[in-house]
């Protein structure tokens, strides 16, 4: 455990020593977040703040992961390798929309396009070189079933959803970080209980890493994480998930994502299929902001139900029902 906690130090100090002369960068080559039009009013004085600030959560990760492990087996080649592909998937639309001036990047289609060659990719270590097999567990009944051939297709939807679920969560100062930061300590607790060695060290370190990223990007935020940092942690996330047989069990650890997108996806149907709105904007978290709560108090209020879903998916890991 002392190259865990080592690491984990590490990539904590990189993200803090880092983030000041990133920002000062960004700031100099006028690298700002554009704020869409039809988001909360309050928000639209965040425009210009310094983006794509995953890649300091990135980089201090990758640094201490290459020294302490054997980045040639499969453990750290499926979730780093996974986290540093969505990464830059991200980095191309944070690119995108600085150079477009403006807040749509690159389009969905191709978004889910290049996350299925990832999840391919994903899939193909998993199975092929980890000993991971189409049987998924439902670890909170202490059952499970055999997806076969659906596998791969069951591997991108895992990976579609985390990535899409924390990129939806990235709406609030610190709110993405927090969250997957307490994700990522789950997974170092569970790793470690079933001497995955190597999966224990990558789940600290990107766990460290984002709490050394809130360090700027607490409210107010200095710098956001943009899509280079949303969309490579949910890549993280559901790597960990696919190489530890959690992915059932991700629906509770990381529940406050899965409620983000599912007020997406109720918000598009229902207006679709009603015209009514059943919240007052989507994501949920700004619904509580159209409802005057202070973004404060919603980041603090997610962060807490966070925790609260990573217990009870930690205990279930631990004792199934």
């Amino acid at each position: 455990m002392g190259e865990v906690l080592i690491g984990a130090m590490s990539a904590l100090l990189i993200s803090i020593f880092l983030g000041p002369q990133f920002i000062r960068f960004l700031k100099r080559r006028e690298f700002g977040q554009h704020i869409r039009d039809e988001g909360p009013i309050e928000h639209h004085g965040k425009a210009g703040t310094p983006t794509m600030g995953g890649i300091i959560i990135f980089i201090a990760v990758t640094v201490p992961v290459l020294i302490l492990t054997d980045v040639t087996t499969a453990g750290p080649i499926a979730v780093l390798g996974t986290a540093l592909a969505c990464a830059l998937l991200g980095f191309a639309d944070d690119w995108t929309k600085i150079v477009r001036k403006r807040s749509l990047g690159i389009s969905g289609r191709w978004k889910l396009f290049w996350q299925a060659v990832i999840a391919a990719g994903l899939w193909y270590v998993a199975t092929q070189h980890a000993g991971i097999d189409s049987v998924v567990q439902i670890r909170m009944f202490d059952a499970s079933i055999n997806l076969g051939f659906l596998y791969p297709v069951f591997v991108f939807l895992v990976l579609a959803g985390s990535t899409n679920g924390v990129n939806l969560t990235d709406g609030l100062d610190g709110l993405a970080a927090g969250c997957a930061a307490t994700v990522f300590t789950t997974y170092t607790f569970m790793t470690a209980n079933t001497q995955q060695h190597d999966l224990t060290l990558i789940a600290a370190c990107l766990a460290a890493g984002c709490i050394g990223f809130l360090w700027f990007n607490s409210f107010p935020a200095a710098i956001f994480m943009g899509d280079t940092g949303s969309l490579g942690l949910g890549g993280a996330i559901a790597a960990l998930a696919v190489m530890t047989d959690t992915e059932m069990l991700l629906v509770l650890i990381g529940g406050i994502f899965v409620i983000e997108a599912l007020s997406v996806a109720i918000q598009v149907v229902s207006f679709r299929l009603f015209r009514r709105r059943v919240f007052l904007m989507a994501p949920v978290h700004h619904d509580f902001e159209m409802r005057g709560w202070s973004e404060t108090k919603i980041i603090l209020r997610f962060w807490i139900v966070a925790a609260g879903f990573a217990a009870v998916g930690f205990v279930l890991f631990l004792n199934p029902l």
